[in-house]
């Protein structure tokens, strides 16, 4: 991971990351249920930084369209689910988990791809670096916040979808 305090990049380096850890949950010669616990926590982490440092200042800025602001929101939602119904699943690797996986696989790329082409975008043309470099402290302080608070166990997900 580069380093930077970019909140553009430091986003599409934790998306870059689940990508990693989609291939190694599906991989059957990698410790799948090692790769879904750290996804796990570094999606909820990643979602609830956004949600509380990232999203409500980009929508102070008026180039930059709330309403694919608010859709991200409903879309780490869609994603939390999916990833609630994997983490549900008994056995790794079972024909029920490949199945969840690829749920989870296809919500989650949808929202960043989404994401990378408008809110991301609108950002990076928009918003000065000075301003990208504070959001993306406050996204590495939120984030770091809530992997320590253990925010990808299967509990602290089930609170989070049924709120």
């Amino acid at each position: 991971m580069a380093d930077t305090k970019d909140v553009v990049e430091l986003i599409l380096q934790d998306h870059r990351r689940m990508e990693d850890l989609f291939r190694r949950m599906r991989s059957v010669e990698d410790d799948r249920a090692g790769a879904l616990r750290e996804f796990s926590g570094l999606l909820i982490a990643h979602a609830q930084a956004e949600e509380a440092e990232v999203y409500p200042a980009l929508k102070r800025y008026k180039n930059i369209d709330d309403e694919e602001v608010e859709h991200g929101e409903h879309e780490h939602d869609e994603g939390n689910e999916a990833l609630l119904e994997l983490l549900e699943v008994e056995e790794v690797g079972s024909g029920a988990w490949d199945s969840k996986l690829e749920e989870l696989v296809e919500a989650v790329t949808h929202h960043a791809g989404e994401e990378e082409r408008t809110i991301l975008n609108e950002a990076r043309e928009n918003v000065a670096m000075s301003r990208r470099e504070e959001l993306g402290l406050a996204l590495l302080r939120e984030r770091g916040r809530e992997l320590k608070a253990g925010c990808g166990s299967v509990e602290n997900v089930r609170k989070i979808v049924e709120s």
